[in-house]
């Protein structure tokens, strides 16, 4: 098979889909790699790193997309790199159908077969191809909320551990899962007042078993939350439904209740956020205002971090992408039921649930089309 991978283009996106082990251990089993000239120098790899590995540099993105068997990305296709899919193409990357209907229709509209690293699941119920990237923007968070909270930036003007008679940042996490747990680690770290909202008792029990004292738990209803995140300096969104849109947890009319010029960072933005107020924004301008109360909601945080997103991400496909090279893309889903679970398009059917309830489309089942 021949794997491409196109340089990222979504603004300040710095990761690139494949890493030169991965070209690597793709041509040794006998597979051809083609990337995109610079594609990965904002990780840190040169393209001398992939043609070491085996892999051939291409001058276009145009050229990948025209030539590749399946694409390897990052981030979502962007409207011109839709138009350039076409049909019986596999394409392997972070997709985020749900809030995003003009990705979808064009997904539907090119014929190809689109897996989503979100959607792949492992046998414990987790999210193994979403998990590095949780755990990247959950330890971000913090620190970027931490930012935002400096009068400068228009926050409260609040360090997060406060200092000898000054109490920290009161910090509200809601969601207890990857993205949560490691910032509230983070947070805790840097000494702030830390809380997880969650509404899994089996979850806050093992948050509390694990972490002690480090952070405080509290279940998640609307009643705790809104007391929650009016006495916050900092809210963090870590809610996930998986291939779902966001639900929506803070309405604009509790930005009232909270302290002038307190953050919030939003996490979930990839899935269309889960403030009311919150809509995507880039590296490149990340905070806007809204009733005095300072919104982060860069969709690609990890990006921020490009070296370590790249090799974790890395690390976690690999496998994946060996199998739908080795296998095809049939035959691999039929032999994984986790990374079945990853198909949301097929030659201009939507084949993953959630996002059909979100955008209102009709769905096939996954396992049906693979079995046919």
């Amino acid at each position: 098979m021949k794997i491409g991978c196109p340089k990222e283009i979504k603004p300040q996106e710095f990761r690139v889909g494949m890493t030169p082990n991965a070209a690597r251990e793709a041509i040794a089993h006998g597979h051809e790699v083609i990337i995109e000239t610079n594609a990965g120098s904002g990780s840190g790899f040169d393209d001398a790193a992939y043609t070491d590995a085996g892999a051939q540099i291409i001058a276009t993105a145009a050229e990948v997309f025209a030539t590749a068997d399946m694409i390897v990305k990052v981030k979502e296709p962007q409207a011109g790199e839709r138009k350039m899919l076409r049909e019986n193409q596999l394409l392997f990357t972070y997709l985020h159908l749900a809030p995003d209907p003009d990705q979808t229709h064009d997904l539907l509209a090119s014929g190809c077969t689109a897996i989503a690293y979100e959607t792949v699941t492992d046998r414990n119920g987790g999210l193994p191809l979403l998990a590095p990237m949780s755990e990247v923007a959950g330890r971000l968070a913090p620190q970027v909320g931490a930012w935002t909270l400096q009068k400068a930036n228009g926050g409260r003007g609040v360090l997060m551990g406060g200092v000898p008679g000054v109490s920290p940042a009161k910090v509200a996490v809601i969601g207890g899962g990857v993205v949560g747990t490691h910032a509230a680690r983070v947070a805790a770290g840097m000494g702030a007042d830390v809380t997880v909202l969650d509404r899994s008792l089996p979850r806050m029990r093992y948050l509390d078993d694990v972490f002690g004292s480090v952070f405080k738990t509290s279940y998640a209803s609307a009643g705790n939350t809104a007391e929650l995140v009016a006495e916050a300096d900092m809210v963090i969104g870590a809610v996930l439904i998986p291939g779902a849109a966001a639900p929506k947890l803070v309405t604009r009319d509790q930005l009232s209740t909270m302290k002038p010029g307190a953050a919030i960072v939003d996490v979930a933005i990839d899935q269309g956020g889960c403030f009311e107020t919150s809509h995507a924004t880039t590296h490149q301008d990340p905070i806007y205002d809204v009733d005095g109360i300072m919104h982060y909601c860069v969709a690609n945080m990890p990006g921020a971090v490009a070296r370590t997103s790249t090799i974790a991400l890395g690390n976690a496909t690999m496998p994946f992408l060996l199998a739908l090279a080795d296998k095809g893309w049939k035959k691999a889903c039929q032999d994984d039921p986790h990374l079945l679970a990853g198909l949301n398009v097929h030659a201009g059917q939507l084949t993953y649930e959630a996002v059909g309830v979100a955008l209102g489309l009709d769905t096939v089942s996954a396992e049906a089309l693979v079995n046919a």
